[in-house]
């Protein structure tokens, strides 16, 4: 082939283009690769070095913060409050803060041991991991005596060259007619480094050496474990803290270590500890020479070949198929509309080629259809008139709906405005009575409206949220187990009263037979039948109003048929009547209210639930509404379950679904911050007999949780100090088991799953459901009921006899310390040996100890003193009646 002049000229651009930015490239990369590869390496170091010392930072703030929690805790500080040995309870408390050590070490797995120390050295607690006995003394102690910080922490390095931290919390006591506060003594907290261990042997490149040394050069942790123990010069000492100072990347020679000229990255720890890591740098020079070779011989292949490669690519992508275009533009030019260029990739110049093709038929086509409108242009003029006409008709008809919506829209808003205000201005009526009004009698009744109106406003917000959520397709359905005929006496007893209040029959009509348990979503089906059975009632002013019930086996739906004797509905009426925001007509909004989306939603959740809504009705004779849904009976042998005689139609309520059939010995701790939501919740189940206790933030459930035993925690989501996600993540993570429910006004799906996933059993919304709360307490509490049947087979056995008899042993002393403190009027001690024997006296069945016992510590909680002589009488008696009765 010929070369073009473009060609050449394109050969003789491309060469320098190329050649002499390689050069430079070449030249400039083969000069600093060294520098590159030190800064790189500088890089990767003092990151490296900055994780591990955050990472040990972090380590080390935790059980800083731990031991200081530990310090805190109310057993340690009651068991140091109190003159234990004198009083008698020092077994107890010392047993209680053993327990509060054990919590600790089993909620944090690197805690070998935790002592507390008294001032003078002496070991007043010790709790271990591996069952050793307190220390005699620690190496750090005189250290420790005579510093001023309330925390301090020590690295010691054991024979075998392991290290062990120790953190020191000191505990004060600060006194009102004290200047300054006493000390009690300190918690040493013993723990087993392993996030030090685990970080000392990571390494950024091969051949990396970490230590961790003391402020007097000895080696404490080292990825060489037989360097540990070992000492550096006071000279390489001296160096290692000026590369801390400065904080970059250094060349010395370890002596100490080996011979070996290493470059080296040191920064400072807390304590006085340095963290060293370093790399021989013949491993570095190493790593620069072989780049730099690469990159030479990667620059020559590039001058010699880039260049010839650039102009053949270009020659075949480009310069050809220019060529081609070219003459063939030529030809179309001298009027050959037969030519067409050949199919090319679909790259730029093949859809170049493909719009040439388009043109070129374009042309041609529209040449035929130039002789066409002048042979039809008359025919064209008519048609394009009529598509105008057409348009225009179109466009007075969607000006038509958009005036029809606006009224729509105005009309829905003039209706919820109505319905919205009505019940609103009832509440707050009725509501600025009772606040202002003392003389009001029948504050019941007006507090019923208030509630009554309370949850129309709240079904009227509920149905317009379930339109958007419908509109969206964001509702969500479940299939659960439904008893039908207790399905059917729940819509029973809600319709009876307002259909005799307006002295209409209402019939209940079983069509069998009929499944005794369908599965579908039991609260969306009750929705759609207390709507549309609470229209019958509304739109009907005498007769009768009945549902019907039937089972169609062959499509697997059940069928409820309300029918009524109402005002009936038109074809017209009939066709808007499922429509979101519309009713029969305007009078019938100002007749009987209402916003017009119950029966647009009914219809929609029925088809959600797999069935429909069919309406058939005539003027003044009444309608009769269809509602089916679909009963998931597949594989579940619906034959074994129909039911086929009326006396099977009795509807049974659960006896496991209530607490007043059921007795209970729960404890239960409460985790809300709000006084009035503690009440509330209080409230309710002290109604059911359970008396909670209560947490008002996260922090202080936790740290209940893990002092006492309870069968069941209450927990709000958001609270002050601790929220109640990460107090819940905390719990499990402290090995508690029991249930724990959240009680959040969050209640989205996503939201509900992230309280899930956190370790939360089940979740309740705000306001509360007194029914789904007691629900959820029945169940969970039922299974703790079982556990319980077995903890009563252990309380008739001979052991706990023995224990029974060693306690009623052990009651004179208490009635010794109940008469001295008496006597001495000592209340806050004599509120505590209260307290003490209430605890005791019910778990060995002391009833009458138990109550005065109780009575005695409300009464010192309160500061009531009028009846105080004869509460204390009392407990005295009963435990002189216990004593005597053995």
């Amino acid at each position: 082939m010929k070369t073009s002049k473009l060609s050449i000229r394109l050969l003789w651009y491309i060469t320098p283009l190329v050649i002499l930015p390689l050069l430079f490239l070449g030249g400039f990369t083969l000069t600093n690769v060294t520098n590159s590869t030190q800064k790189q390496a500088d890089l990767i170091m003092s990151r490296f070095v900055e994780q591990q010392q955050q990472k040990a930072f972090n380590y080390i703030d935790s059980f800083h913060s731990t031991t200081k929690l530990l310090s805190r805790s109310p057993v340690l500080n009651d068991f140091l409050a109190n003159d234990a040995l004198l009083d008698g309870n020092y077994t107890r408390r010392l047993g209680a803060l053993m327990d509060v050590f054990a919590s600790y070490s089993e909620a944090y797995p690197d805690i070998i041991s935790i002592n507390l120390v008294s001032a003078s050295g002496k070991s007043d607690a010790y709790h271990s991991n591996n069952l050793t006995i307190a220390p005699k003394n620690y190496p750090f102690f005189n250290q420790v005596i005579q510093s001023n910080l309330s925390q301090q922490q020590f690295m010691v390095q054991k024979p075998d060259g392991t290290t062990s931290l120790y953190f020191v919390q000191r505990i004060d006591s600060v006194g009102y007619y004290l200047k300054r506060p006493q000390q009690l003594g300190f918690i040493v907290v013993n723990v087993e480094p392993s996030i030090l261990n685990t970080s000392i042997l990571e390494a950024p490149y091969n051949n990396t050496l970490n230590l961790l040394l003391t402020k007097d050069g000895k080696i404490l942790f080292s990825s060489n474990y037989n360097l540990r123990g070992q000492y550096i010069s006071e000279y390489e000492l001296n160096k290692v803290r000026d590369l801390a100072d400065i904080g970059s990347l250094s060349t010395i020679e370890l002596s100490s270590i080996d011979k070996i000229e290493r470059m080296i990255f040191a920064v400072q720890m807390s304590g006085g500890y340095y963290y060293v890591s370093t790399i021989p740098k013949a491993v570095l020079h190493q790593s620069g020479k072989a780049i730099s070779l690469i990159t030479g011989l990667i620059v020559i292949i590039s001058v010699i070949s880039l260049p010839i490669l650039i102009f053949v690519v270009v020659r075949n992508l480009l310069l050809n198929p220019i060529e081609l275009l070219g003459a063939a533009s030529h030809r179309v030019g001298d009027g050959d509309l037969a030519v067409s260029l050949p199919a090319h990739t679909d790259d730029e110049v093949g859809i170049l080629f493909n719009d040439f093709n388009h043109m070129v038929n374009q042309i041609r086509h529209y040449q035929q259809q130039l002789e066409e409108y002048k042979h039809h242009l008359e025919d064209k003029v008519e048609s394009r008139t009529q598509a105008l006409e057409s348009m225009n008709s179109q466009l007075e008809l969607a000006i038509t709906q958009a005036e029809q919506a606006n009224q729509l829209k105005s009309r829905f808003l003039a209706n919820m405005s109505h319905e919205i205000r009505t019940p609103l201005t009832a509440i707050m009526g009725f509501t600025e009575q009772l606040l202002h009004n003392d003389k009001i009698v029948n504050d019941k009744q007006h507090l019923s409206t208030i509630l009554r109106n309370s949850k129309h406003l709240l079904e009227l917000i509920n149905n317009i949220l379930d339109l958007s959520k419908i509109e969206a397709e964001k509702l969500a359905v479940e299939q659960a187990s439904v008893n039908v005929v207790q399905l059917v006496h729940d819509i029973e007893s809600i319709i009876t009263p307002l259909a005799q209040e307006k002295r209409l029959e209402l019939n209940i009509i079983f069509d069998l037979p009929i499944p005794q348990t369908i599965y579908t979503d039991v609260t969306r089906l009750k929705q759609i039948l207390i709507n549309v059975a609470n229209n019958a009632v509304k739109f009907t002013e005498q007769g009768h109003v009945s549902i019907c019930v039937h089972y169609h086996a062959k499509s697997n739906l059940i069928e409820f048929v309300i029918t009524d004797t109402g005002i009936g509905m038109s074809e017209h009426q009939i066709s808007r009547v499922f429509k979101p925001f519309e009713q029969a007509d305007a009078t019938t909004t100002r007749r009987f209210g209402g916003t017009g989306l119950g029966l647009c939603i009914s219809k929609n959740l029925a088809n959600l639930l797999g069935g429909d809504i069919k309406l058939e009705s005539e003027v003044g004779e009444g309608s009769e509404f269809s509602i089916s849904a679909a009963c998931h009976l597949k594989g579940k042998t619906p034959e074994l379950e129909l039911l086929v005689d009326h006396a099977q139609l009795t509807p049974e309520k659960d006896p496991l679904l209530s607490f007043a059939t059921n007795s209970f010995d729960a404890n239960i701790l409460v985790a809300e911050d709000n006084p009035d939501n503690q009440l509330l919740i209080k409230l309710l189940l002290q109604t059911w007999g359970l008396e909670p206790d209560i947490a008002n933030n996260g922090a202080q459930a936790v740290e209940m949780a893990l002092v006492n035993d309870y069968q069941l925690i209450i927990m709000d989501m958001q609270m002050p100090v601790m929220g109640g996600l990460e107090a819940t993540k905390m719990l499990r993570h402290a090995a508690y088991d029991g249930p724990i429910i959240a009680l959040t006004a969050n209640v989205m799906n996503h939201d509900i799953g992230t309280y899930i996933e956190a370790g939360c059993d089940k979740a309740l919304g705000k306001p509360i459901d007194k029914d789904a709360l007691e629900n959820v307490l029945v169940s969970y509490l039922h299974l703790e009921k079982d556990n319980q049947n077995k903890w009563d087979d252990l309380l008739k056995s001979e052991k706990f006899q023995q224990i029974s008899d060693n306690y009623l042993a052990n009651l004179p002393s208490y009635l010794e310390q109940i008469k001295t403190f008496h006597h001495a009027q000592d209340w806050e001690s004599l509120k505590a040996v209260a307290h003490s024997v209430k605890g005791s006296a019910g778990c060995f069945n002391f009833d009458a100890i138990y109550k005065s016992a109780g009575n005695l510590e409300e009464n010192l909680k309160s500061n009531d003193k009028s009846q105080r002589d004869e509460i204390i009488n009392s407990v005295i008696v009963a435990i002189q009646q216990a004593i005597n009765s053995k």
